[in-house]
């Protein structure tokens, strides 16, 4: 079985962002690693939910239809809130990140993102503020994958991957037995405005195998017409 060191609490996710595409999909994703996720559409609507709800951390858009994330977060911080606060920008001048940062952000990423950056650096976040003890290896009879060190062992052979490759054996290893259409792949892996073929991950998974030493019955096993799944030999 797939193991883990895990937190006893769900962990809330306040996400303020008024893109709906965007909102739905990181929703989705939170979700599906476990996260309870409160999504608001705005600045106000997210210090009211602040005001009468607990979140373990905050992803903040800063472009908001009634005031921006800067706002937001500084508002957050004069009611001595220490939330982690992570911004999500489409801004790249390093004075805006800067600007984040002095306000009380912990952290930011610019847009367009992959989920699975952005997943690392809420895990992160959350590791560093003490709100959840993540699973931070995992195993699989004898593999071994240890999110802090990004090392993965085979026995005592250890496996040379790509970010990608890693990326890919994270998620699979996570959600043993939940199938994985190759398009949820590449939103979760590639980033949400990727356009590319699907093609990418067949050979991305190719890859994987052929470094795992991944011979039938597989641990990753092709599920014909949909994408892929993770079986931990028992």
């Amino acid at each position: 079985m797939v193991k883990g060191v895990k937190g006893d609490r769900e962990v809330t996710l306040l996400l303020v962002e008024d893109e709906e595409p965007i909102a739905d999909m990181l929703r989705v994703g939170f979700f599906y690693e476990g996260f309870r996720v409160e999504v608001v559409p705005g600045g106000r609507a997210a210090l009211d939910f602040l005001d009468r709800d607990h979140a373990d951390l905050v992803v903040l858009d800063i472009m908001l239809p009634d005031m921006d994330g800067f706002k937001v977060c500084e508002r957050i911080r004069a009611r001595g809130l220490d939330v982690p606060i992570l911004m999500l920008t489409a801004k790249k001048e390093i004075e805006d990140r800067v600007k984040g940062l002095n306000l009380g952000a912990d952290d930011y990423l610019t847009k367009p993102f992959s989920f699975d950056e952005l997943l690392a650096r809420v895990r992160a976040l959350l590791r560093r503020s003490g709100r959840k003890g993540e699973a931070v290896v995992l195993s699989a009879g004898d593999l071994v994958l240890n999110v802090v060190t990004r090392e993965v062992k085979k026995g005592d052979e250890i496996i040379r991957l790509t970010p990608t490759e890693f990326s890919l054996l994270e998620l699979f290893m996570r959600h043993p037995r939940r199938v994985f259409t190759r398009e949820t792949l590449l939103n979760r892996i590639w980033g949400y405005e990727y356009v590319g073929d699907t093609n990418v991950v067949d050979v991305h998974v190719s890859h994987l195998r052929s470094k795992l030493g991944d011979r039938p019955p597989r641990l990753i096993r092709t599920v014909y017409g949909v994408g892929y799944a993770f079986y931990p030999k028992e």
